[in-house]
Parts: C-alpha cells; sequence; structure tokens
C-alpha cells in the first residue's frame, strides 16, 4: 500500500518572540522542518513526503536547503489562509489508494514508533489518532466559574493522524467551520469513528520560546 506524509508547516515567528517561523527555528543545528520530515524518512524510505508551506516562505525554504545541504526529496506544496485549507491543497498530491500522515511541521520529536503504530492501525481500521493521558489536573471553564474534568476520560492529541487516502480526502471537500481543530474532527464530522492509538511524549509541538528549550533537551537524551 502507497505511504504519504503531508508536513503542514504553516506558522510564524510571533508567539516565538521572533521574525523566524518557527519551523524555520535552528534545533540541534538545522531547522525544525528538517527534524520533522527526516523522521518520515527514517520510518520508510518508500513514504511520499509532501511540504506545505506558505507562499511566501517557498524561496526561504529552498534557500534553507542549499544552506544545510537538505537532500530529503519531497514536494513542496503552496499553503492556504488556514491549516485546512494547507492540508486540503496537500492531499491534491495523494492518490486514492493508500494511506496518508498527516503531521504538524512543528513537531520534530515523533517516535518511530509512534508513527508505526498510526499507519498499522489505520491500515487495519481505517484511522489512527496518536494520544497521550494528561499528566495535570484539568478544569473546565463554565459561566458559573470551573468544574474538576477527571483525567481518566481525557487525553491529549497529537500528529501524525494518519488515514486511508480516500476516506480523508473526501472529508476535506467539506466547508470549513471553527470546530476542525485538526484531522480527526475534520472525518468525524462525516460520521466516521476515530481510533486512538498511543503516541510519545516527548513529541511535542513547538509553539513557544520554552518548546525549543525543552525539545533541545530532549534531544541530547533521545537515541
Amino acid at each position: 500500500m502507497k505511504l504519504y506524509a503531508v508536513i503542514v508547516a504553516g506558522g510564524s515567528g510571533k508567539r516565538m518572540g521572533g521574525e523566524v517561523p518557527k519551523q524555520f527555528m535552528v534545533l540541534a543545528g538545522k531547522p525544525v522542518l528538517m527534524h520533522s520530515i527526516e523522521k518520515f524518512r527514517a520510518f520508510s524510505d518508500s513514504v511520499e513526503i509532501i511540504v506545505v508551506l506558505p507562499e511566501n516562505q517557498l524561496r526561504y525554504w529552498n534557500d534553507l536547503q542549499k544552506k544545510y545541504a537538505f537532500s530529503v526529496a519531497h514536494t513542496i506544496v503552496k499553503g492556504g489562509k488556514a491549516r485546512f485549507y494547507s492540508v486540503r491543497n496537500g492531499l491534491k498530491f495523494v492518490d486514492d489508494h493508500g494511506l496518508v500522515a498527516i503531521h504538524d511541521g512543528v513537531r520534530p520529536l515523533v517516535s518511530n514508533e509512534t508513527i508505526k503504530r498510526c499507519f498499522e492501525a489505520a491500515e487495519r481500521l481505517g484511522n489512527a489518532i496518536p494520544v497521550i493521558t494528561p499528566g495535570d489536573s484539568l478544569r473546565y471553564i463554565t459561566g458559573q466559574g470551573s468544574t474538576h474534568v477527571s483525567r481518566i476520560n481525557v487525553r491529549l492529541v497529537q500528529t501524525p493522524q494518519v488515514f486511508m487516502t480516500d476516506i480523508i480526502r473526501k472529508a476535506y471537500l467539506q466547508d470549513y467551520i471553527p470546530e476542525f481543530t485538526d484531522d480527526a474532527t475534520v472525518l468525524e464530522r462525516t460520521g466516521v469513528k476515530i481510533n486512538l492509538v498511543e503516541g510519545n511524549r516527548e513529541n511535542i509541538k513547538i509553539t513557544n520560546p520554552e518548546d525549543l528549550i525543552i525539545a533541545r533537551s530532549l534531544l541530547q537524551h533521545i537515541p
């Protein structure tokens, strides 16, 4: 079965406190996005990698590839005005008979085991979403204040989220609504059951400056 990875990297540098988009910030000697791409190449040479970037970042990405002698083959696709449209653009380069992993470009620490679990479960069940249990206590905000939420019934969602290509391509033909916070919510809207698999706790999303510090520390202890 054909395997794809659509890696979406549409962030800016605003929350990181700088002008460089977070996917291009240097982590252990190279941009974050390069680490994310390499994770899928390390998983399998057969994965066709598609990278979705804002149009105004395409030339910069090409320059970075030359600067760092980055040679992992991938298709570059122009993104949209929101993540939903960027994923939709990326899925145009995916055939209907296969499996596609949709991954955040700023999750450079996804493990090989998580990628494997997602692809294997999606092949059996049609989709697979990596999750972890929260470590902190949770509270739900209400109009009267807040109330406790049991961690037993809550999971934190990660990527890659893996789907049968024909199913997710069809789901992305829907009109966008704000409730689409990830790819699983897009598919779920069509009535399809979402299947959960174990993620890896190191698979953090780099959003704030402290996340980059944590990622640098984690890389020192990950084989």
